[in-house]
């Protein structure tokens, strides 16, 4: 049994993780993408219902001030795309509140990208390039799979992604060992496919393949455009393999209304739901108002990522120090 001074994961897992990093950073230089950096600590934090986040007070005086360590690095990165930074990514640690287990630590490692002047289909084109070639000594991917939410959602549930039906779902519910769903998700249909699609369709995808799901509902757009072509469907991918989820890409919104509204629209459902206040990131509107460039992006979580490299059970065994040790 470790002493509780002891790193959580081996010396072995820390040359991993150097040799993962040095390999990213390669891949990056060689296509003359900038490597960045942003603050952790920031004046505002970001106003997903789904995020809990931490806050600490910043001793200025002759007062208080509230600082927000960051969720993503996305807004400050996006104010450096505004400013005419190019192409750039970053390999930094973020934060999220509540998240421990298996595949969560509170504190973890994210590299995200942002790729000036690429569509969705262009940029899942260099996810695929980067993700094969972190797994290429190990030979464990056989193949990339890229399919649609509708498609891959109707294929394990029988349900339609795209249209509601809160009958439809209440019966799957019901049939398939998911009672709770009924009262937790009551008539909010972006509630209802995160819990169906975690218990019932993210276990099954990228059986040793680099699956990218695309097309997700509009109800789920996040910070992705609406697609041109169907206004029922984002410009939005994420990344599986062997059922862990590894990233979440846009093809990045750039009108600083919509965003705008798409912000209080978050912080209603916040207060709805009683859960912490946020503080409206005034200062990405800003830049979106003087212009982001067209650009696609994506985040990628390390930790999982080297998890699934390493053949570990949990990501534990690939952090110097967990939460419980740190």
């Amino acid at each position: 049994m470790q002493e509780a001074w002891q790193p959580t994961c081996s010396v072995a897992m820390l040359q991993s993780r150097a040799r993962l990093l040095t390999k990213i950073r390669a891949f990056f230089l060689e296509k003359s993408v900038l490597e960045v950096e942003t603050p952790l600590l920031s004046h505002t934090i970001g106003t997903d219902p789904q995020l809990a986040f931490f806050a600490t007070d910043y001793c200025l005086p002759p007062r208080l001030h509230t600082l927000f360590l960051q969720t993503s690095p996305e807004f400050a990165m996006k104010r450096l795309l505004a400013a005419g930074s190019g192409s750039i990514y970053q390999i930094c640690k973020a934060f999220r509140n509540g998240e421990s287990g298996r595949f969560h630590n509170p504190e973890f490692t994210l590299l995200e990208w942002y790729r000036v002047g690429f569509t969705l289909p262009q940029l899942m084109d260099e996810i695929a390039e980067l993700i094969l070639s972190l797994f290429a000594e190990q030979k464990a991917l056989s193949a990339v799979q890229r399919i649609s939410y509708q498609a891959v959602f109707q294929h394990y549930t029988g349900l339609n992604a795209l249209e509601f039906c809160y009958a439809d779902y209440c019966t799957y519910a019901l049939d398939n060992q998911l009672p709770e769903a009924v009262s937790l998700c009551e008539h909010d249909h972006a509630l209802w496919l995160d819990v169906l699609f975690s218990h019932k369709v993210q276990p099954y995808l990228g059986d040793n393949t680099l699956c990218m799901v695309y097309g997700y509902p509009a109800c789920q757009s996040s910070l992705a455009r609406i697609n041109a072509d169907d206004s029922r469907i984002t410009d939005r991918v994420e990344l599986f393999i062997n059922g862990v989820e590894l990233g979440n890409g846009f093809y990045e919104l750039t009108d600083a209304s919509e965003q705008n509204q798409r912000f209080d629209n978050e912080i209603a459902s916040r207060q709805q739901k009683n859960l912490a206040n946020v503080v409206k990131d005034e200062r990405l509107i800003a830049a979106l108002e003087t212009g982001l460039p067209d650009c696609s992006g994506v985040a990628i979580g390390l930790d999982r990522l080297l998890m699934l490299l390493s053949k570990s059970a949990s990501i534990d065994d690939v952090l110097s120090f967990s939460i419980h040790r740190a």
